[in-house]
């Protein structure tokens, strides 16, 4: 069984997902691959792990860097979830690009190359937004691109932890 409750943020409404002790999804509402975790057994509940989890998104949108991590539970494939893992050690207040991540992946596995391509792919399909922080994660030459929840929300996100947008390239 999993447990859904929704949670109001200044970016629109976002969907939280548990297994029931962790958070397994963290989505905005129509984002693309919204719920894809999802088993299609699913019930509104109020759970400890919401609690935290509104806790850490309240804490968020004030503007703040929150202090904790609510336990997680990334149900994604190994190479998903290696990506998800370095996402999660970008600073709050930084970014780091999709090179940097496959650059990282390809030394960890002692291989030549890893696409940066292929790391795009996992973090588009990221399951727990904003927490696991893909709106961190930019094109090499600056560009804000592929946000599953879309551009303007990636750009009040890294806004919203004292990014000056101007920095980044834009999409047209």
């Amino acid at each position: 069984m999993e447990y859904l409750k929704d949670y109001r943020s200044p970016l629109g409404m976002i969907t939280m997902a548990s297994d029931g002790k962790a958070l397994t999804g963290l989505w905005f509402e129509e984002q693309k691959y919204y719920a894809a975790t999802l088993t299609g057994n699913e019930e509104r509940k109020s759970l400890p792990v919401f609690d935290e989890v509104n806790e850490w998104l309240n804490c968020y949108f004030t503007g703040r860097e929150p202090e904790f991590t609510p336990p997680l539970k990334l149900k994604v494939t190994p190479f998903r979830r290696e990506v998800c893992e370095i996402m999660l050690t970008i600073p709050y207040g930084k970014t780091m690009t999709y090179k940097e991540i496959a650059e990282i992946i390809a030394k960890r596995r002692s291989v030549e190359r890893m696409s940066a391509q292929a790391v795009g792919q996992a973090v588009g399909h990221n399951p727990i937004s904003i927490i696991v922080p893909c709106h961190r994660v930019i094109g090499t030459d600056g560009s804000l691109t592929g946000y599953a929840g879309g551009i303007d929300k990636k750009i009040s996100l890294l806004r919203l932890e004292g990014h000056e947008i101007t920095a980044f390239k834009l999409p047209k």
